[in-house]
């Protein structure tokens, strides 16, 4: 082989190898934790056993996350139950609570003390998420340097909170610490907050504590909303073994959990403790300013042509009304002929105006003006009994002088 020979060879298997290896770009999504420079966090719950000083010798690991809350507060009035069985739950339920607080701030002071970044998660399920937010901040009593975290396992409010109560669980959280809280979720919910983000203001702009156990995530991440995860939880019980694990750090078993951050621990302390929104990145098919947005092919398109109504029933109204007062008319006419004595059961109102009338005029034939003049001045009962008033308004309907104040109506619709 020729000199030129080697030499392109060589310039091949170099190129070869710098494209088969994972872009700056995206080497935050395929196995970061292979590289020694990446910082890793732990987090763990009551039930976890770890030893702290065995932990710190591993100089990678910069912080750690304990949880503090679980949904709804504890009851604190055990005695007023009634039922001995469910007062003894509500004791046991309390003391776990009051040893399992215990221990957190034990394991929190001594953490700190060690050099390590702290932070702590609520445990988000159904029930008030102003409650919960309260528990959290009472439970964990956050300074303004450590983490704080709202963990929604999945998009199943059945089992855990809601996403718009996680919506209302932040606002809160940030009215009473100034701050906002980290958001853990799996790759399901992050795409279904990032796909919804209009409907999720607040969740879908959280720094991200992303839990998914693969070697490559780049497929799944929502880099439409996410450019990048504050945390990516890649290894916990779910896929650690006795033998194989992603990562297992000094001073812990197998069931707890590993994350990687895409940066190295002198940036990671300084990023501490993620408490701000990351910037908002709108929906591709969000139409911009000035811009018509598309519309789908399952909306129909209004018509341009005003619609055409059909307005000549209108024209029957004039004769319609006056047929219905001349019925009325005919109507009390008959019925005073066939007066003989006041009824007592026809009301005084009405009875006093008519027989009025008669009395005063007793040759004149009761005509429809001189019914609606006698009906204006009714004799009014001491009382002023409520059908009176009822009377005295359906006079005023029926014969008063009202279509002086009536629009009149378009010639078109007196047109035959």
């Amino acid at each position: 082989m020729t000199i030129r020979a080697q030499v392109f060879a060589l310039a091949a298997l170099v190129t070869a190898l710098l494209s088969s290896a994972p872009s700056r770009a995206d080497s935050q999504f395929q196995t970061p934790w292979s590289n020694q420079q990446r910082a890793i966090v732990l987090d763990g719950y009551e039930h976890n056993s770890f030893n702290l000083p065995e932990i710190v010798r591993d100089p990678r690991i910069a912080a750690f996350i304990h949880k503090a809350s679980d949904g709804m507060p504890a009851t604190y009035h055990c005695g007023r139950i009634a039922d001995a069985k469910d007062q003894e739950i509500c004791r046991r339920i309390w003391r776990n609570y009051a040893v399992s607080r215990e221990l957190y701030q034990t394991r929190r002071v001594l953490a700190k003390a060690l050099g390590l970044k702290w932070g702590s998660y609520h445990l988000a399920r159904p029930g008030n998420p102003i409650e919960q937010a309260n528990h959290f901040i009472d439970y964990a009593e956050p300074t303004s340097d450590e983490l704080m975290a709202i963990d929604i396992e999945d998009n199943d409010p059945a089992r855990f909170m809601s996403l718009a109560d996680g919506e209302i669980f932040v606002a809160q959280i940030k009215l009473r610490t100034g701050r906002y809280p980290v958001l853990y979720t799996n790759g399901t919910t992050a795409k279904y907050i990032a796909d919804h983000r209009l409907a999720l203001p607040v969740l879908s702009r959280l720094p991200l504590w992303y839990a998914r156990y693969e070697t490559d995530i780049a497929p799944h991440f929502p880099k439409g909303n996410w450019q990048d995860y504050a945390l990516w939880q890649f290894a916990s019980q779910n896929n650690c073994s006795k033998t194989r694990c992603p990562y297992r750090p000094n001073g812990t078993n197998r069931d707890i959990d590993v994350n990687i951050a895409d940066m190295t621990v002198a940036e990671l302390k300084r990023a501490w403790p993620f408490d701000t929104l990351v910037p908002a990145i709108p929906p591709d098919d969000m139409p911009k300013p000035g811009e018509r947005p598309a519309l789908p092919n399952d909306i129909l398109m209004a018509s341009m042509e005003p619609p055409l109504v059909d307005y000549s029933g209108f024209r029957h109204m004039p004769g319609q009304l006056i047929a219905a007062a001349e019925a009325l008319a005919a109507t009390v006419h008959a019925y005073i002929d066939s007066l003989g004595e006041t009824p007592p059961a026809v009301d005084a109102m009405a009875t006093a105006s008519v027989s009025r009338m008669a009395k005063s005029h007793p040759s004149e034939k009761p005509t429809l003006e001189t019914i609606g003049t006698s009906l204006r001045e009714p004799v009014a009962p001491p009382d002023d009994h409520p059908d009176s008033r009822m009377i005295a308004g359906m006079v005023s309907f029926c014969f008063d002088e009202t279509s002086a104040g009536m629009r009149p109506l378009p010639a078109y619709v007196l047109q035959h």
